[in-house]
């Protein structure tokens, strides 16, 4: 598995009044959809076109098959829980963050999370949205604001009988309720983004992850929802 990703798109410019107010710092983590995703592709070049190339910053950090536990510092820990895994993810996460905001006057932060399908597979839905909660109080903390955007991405439609992954629309419902009740958060649609060809070039429907072209969507939609916010 390829190391995290991490992407700074940080530039300046003299004269520029976006500058003067302020850098947006979009914030991606979560588990194999959003490690699949490429930023490149379709996110910060419509994040870029709308603010500015010299006006974005753009940090992700993404690992497949990972539950929320590993980004959720204050997990209640089970008997077969590993120690050293309770949040060392965000640990991680927040290593390459800080760098690209300390010192910097920074306008807006949005946090851009897709996750679930681990925590949906262990049956964990009970504990899922508390979980989310606690990373953004982190974050909130961490980086010494309270005006974070949140974005989620809801789980698709790959399990809606729950036959594998026992709380699957439990987590899908929970991530809408959350993001529908919150004026600083959105979530965004991803069941039409598995099906067609893969990265392998193998053809897909109704699959875990996304196709090629589902991930070159997935950017433009998370992009779409994060310029929604900051506008409002």
């Amino acid at each position: 598995m390829k190391s995290p990703l991490v992407l700074l798109a940080a530039f300046a410019m003299l004269g520029s009044s976006c500058t003067q107010k302020g850098s947006h710092l979009f914030i991606l983590s979560g588990q194999s959809n959003m490690a699949g995703l490429d930023p490149d592709i379709s996110f910060i070049p419509a994040v870029s076109q709308k603010f500015g190339a010299e006006n974005v910053i753009v940090v992700k950090d993404a690992l497949g098959g990972q539950p929320i536990r590993r980004w959720h510092k204050d997990w209640s820990l089970r008997e077969n829980d590993d120690p050293k895994q309770i949040g060392d993810l965000y640990d991680q996460l927040l290593s390459k963050v800080q760098p690209a905001y300390e010192g910097k006057k920074v306008q807006t932060v949005t946090f851009l999370w897709m996750q679930g399908e681990r925590d949906a597979r262990e049956g964990l839905a009970d504990r899922y949205i508390d979980s989310f909660e606690g990373i953004i109080t982190q974050l909130q903390g961490d980086l010494r604001r309270k005006d974070i955007n949140i974005i989620m991405g809801r789980l698709s439609d790959f399990d809606m009988e729950n036959k594998t992954y026992p709380h699957w629309t439990r987590i899908r419902d929970l991530q809408v309720a959350f993001a529908d009740s919150k004026p600083n958060t959105a979530w965004v649609d991803t069941d039409d983004l598995n099906t067609g060809l893969n990265k392998q070039g193998n053809q897909i429907k109704d699959d875990l992850h996304y196709s090629v072209s589902g991930y070159k969507l997935f950017g433009e939609r998370l992009a779409e929802k994060a310029i929604q916010l900051i506008e409002k």
